[in-house]
């Protein structure tokens, strides 16, 4: 067993989602959104402390990465029990590292809560879903849930491409090949290319981060493929415009045209403190791509989306606030929680006792 084991059996013990080791500090964990500090019998982690601890876990050719670079990502592994998504980096005081728990148990949808539409994503046969949300808003747990309902329910090949490799899903009925980027191959774009000769029926691009991972993955998805992807934005309108804005504006309405015809959905997902403090719930906004939103994408007015959305409320689309709005109505998150999240300022104000003057005007 590792030296750093004992910190992540901690972790897993408490109900903490991430690990934060940092030199001239004492050790930290996330748990449901807040860091708090773990007990530790020194005053703080040295640089030589960390060095011990970290370089333990990775191969020597990562480390020496590491040095030279300044910054690493890899996964870790406590067989049987969880994974890990590591990245090292350099601070002021010395060395850091961040670890994000990856459960070894892959949740259904239904056990995430999340509202049954979403498993609809899975039952499409070729086209763009993204989904999106803000670092640590639960878009690989969507994802994972969401692979794993394919998996049980149909005989796919299913190609993930991330960086590290996050869930891993054991085949049930379907291929299931995972490709990290730096080890298996040089880019999220080279394994794109390639995924176009390897026979998959679904893709899983864990980040869409250039112009030209985008490009591949409407290609892939416009040739026949179910593409899954993420992205950090944090409503349906703003993700189609994340994508058309990453192209020169001479082949802006060629992508519009593109994207109309192969994105089919975006699911947008925030995570709210529980008002019973067991933890953090999803609210998504949900978007079906039908021919009036298609229509919107093509004709360059995304500023119309949230109100499509909300009139598709009988196909199973959701806005943000509205999502958020059944949550607090519920009781299951604070007015607070609710009012610091949302759009709509103003709506949400009346829920708080003390609203600020400026949400009352």
């Amino acid at each position: 067993m590792a030296k750093i084991d004992a910190f992540f059996n901690h972790l897993m013990n408490e109900g903490g989602s991430d690990l934060h080791l940092s030199a001239g500090v004492k050790p930290q964990m996330r748990k449901h959104g807040e860091l708090t500090e773990i007990p530790f019998k020194y005053d703080k982690l040295t640089n030589e402390m960390l060095t011990e601890l970290l370089s333990e876990i990775c191969s020597d050719e990562q480390w020496k990465k590491f040095l030279d670079k300044k910054d690493l990502d890899f996964a870790y592994e406590i067989t049987g029990k969880a994974r890990f998504r590591a990245n090292y980096y350099c601070q002021k005081r010395g060395m850091g590292a961040v670890f994000r728990i990856i459960p070894d148990t892959i949740l259904t949808v239904e056990q995430l809560g999340l509202p049954p539409q979403v498993l609809r994503f899975a039952d499409y046969s070729r086209g763009l879903i993204l989904v999106t949300g803000a670092t640590g808003s639960g878009k690989s747990t969507t994802l994972a849930g969401i692979i794993d309902y394919i998996n049980k329910n149909r005989p796919d090949h299913i190609l993930t491409v991330e960086d590290p490799v996050e869930f891993v899903h054991k085949p049930a009925r379907c291929l299931i090949n995972h490709r990290e980027v730096g080890a298996h191959t040089q880019s999220f774009a080279a394994a794109l290319k390639a995924a176009l000769r390897e026979d998959p029926d679904v893709i899983l691009v864990g980040e869409m981060r250039d112009l030209e991972t985008i490009e591949l993955a409407i290609t892939a998805a416009e040739t026949g493929h179910l593409v899954f992807g993420t992205l950090h934005t944090n409503s349906a309108a703003k993700t189609v415009d994340r994508i058309i804005d990453v192209f020169p504006e001479g082949r802006q309405a060629q992508i519009r045209a593109m994207l109309s015809e192969s994105l089919k959905g975006v699911v947008c997902q925030q995570l709210f403190k529980r008002v019973d403090k067991s933890g953090r719930v999803a609210a998504l906004e949900i978007m079906f791509v039908n021919s009036a939103i298609a229509n919107l994408i093509r004709e360059g007015k995304t500023f119309q989306i949230p109100s499509s959305i909300q009139t598709g409320r009988g196909e199973g689309m959701q806005l943000m606030d509205g999502a958020i709005k059944e949550l607090l109505t519920a009781g299951r998150i604070s007015p607070e929680e609710a009012y610091a999240k949302c759009f709509d300022k103003k709506a949400f104000a009346k829920y708080l006792d003390n609203p600020p003057a400026e949400a009352e005007s």
